[in-house]
């Protein structure tokens, strides 16, 4: 079987038309709008879908405030779909649609779904880079945009009570591989037919970091856009339209090597513009990241008081899990 990534994800908030304003100011493309309902379709083909937190369109979850409700993963194949679809149904149900999709909920209380799908081609163009000595760009300047433009959705966070549990729900039933273990703080899992270093993150609930309060909740969701100057001019114009700014700025991961920003979002948790992440294949072997601080950034614009004092470098790669194992 092969899980391709996000098809969708389909958020359940308080306000669909402030929402809708949030997401076409972010840079995704609104194919329908009302009251009840707006849906918007990336270049990549996956979908943001907002709706009220009541509508009963939206599963039951166990999340806890405004945010994702149900992520809905796309499968290569009708024929991977429908294997998934009969190990799922040994224990739990799992609902089919008129659109296609295989609905179940997780052992961790989470709703996915499962639709075959196939991913349009994204081009990006990201312009050379200059460095002394090294001139990849002369007598040519850089492109001058207007507004980001997100390609496709990377990966979805939450924070959830037993995320080691969670985890290996997702490695044992539905094929993702670990990429990296973040102790204490989370697990990256990446989708078996993908090569995004992670398109599923699951944090501790209970991590001694901010926002972390032992509930199962929605955390943030990674839209990925070409290079530095798209998140930066994506940021920029969504500070002139009125949104609160991100708390710590531009800022680039350790554990994947993403330039992040992270901005806080009316429909919950926080929506990220990325670029320059890690890919990855089977080949890659995990890493547990002993200091999770460590991991956690590079370099970031607004240093946070957790990031005060220099973390130590501390990590290890994961023995014992050979790099081809489909459970891992």
């Amino acid at each position: 079987m092969a899980i391709t990534g996000i098809k969708s994800l389909n958020y359940g908030v308080d306000n669909v038309a402030v929402c809708a304003r949030f997401f076409d100011d972010f840079g995704l493309r609104a194919i329908r709008k009302e009251d009840a309902v707006c849906r918007f379709k990336l270049p990549e083909g996956s979908e943001v879908v907002i709706r009220h937190r009541d509508d009963p369109a939206l599963p039951v979850s166990s999340l806890v405030g405004n945010g994702v409700r149900e992520v809905i993963w796309g499968v290569d194949t009708q024929e991977s779909l429908d294997a998934i679809v009969v190990d799922l149904s040994r224990d739990r149900d799992v609902t089919r649609g008129s659109d296609g999709v295989a609905r179940f909920v997780t052992d961790f209380g989470l709703a996915m779904g499962l639709v075959a799908f196939t991913r349009e081609p994204t081009i990006c163009a990201p312009d050379p880079v200059n460095a002394p000595g090294h001139v990849r760009r002369l007598n040519q300047h850089r492109k001058w945009r207007l507004r980001a433009n997100p390609k496709g959705i990377a990966h979805v966070v939450f924070a959830i009570p037993q995320y080691e549990e969670g985890s290996a729900f997702m490695r044992d039933r539905l094929g993702f591989r670990l990429s990296d273990d973040q102790r204490g703080f989370g697990m990256y899992l990446r989708a078996d037919g993908t090569n995004n270093h992670h398109n599923l993150l699951l944090l501790n609930a209970s991590a001694p970091f901010p926002g972390m309060d032992g509930k199962p909740r929605f955390h943030h969701a990674n839209f990925a856009v070409e290079d530095i100057d798209e998140i930066m001019i994506g940021a920029n114009h969504m500070v002139r339209q009125g949104w609160e700014p991100s708390h710590l700025g531009l800022g680039r991961h350790r554990i994947d090597s993403a330039l992040f920003y992270y901005l806080p979002c009316p429909a919950g948790g926080e929506a990220e513009y990325g670029a320059d992440a890690d890919y990855i294949d089977d080949s890659w072997v995990p890493r547990e990241w002993i200091n999770p601080l460590f991991a956690y950034s590079h370099f970031v614009h607004n240093l946070p008081p957790f990031l005060a004092k220099p973390p130590a470098w501390d990590f290890r790669y994961i023995t014992g899990i050979e790099p081809n194992d489909g459970r891992h």
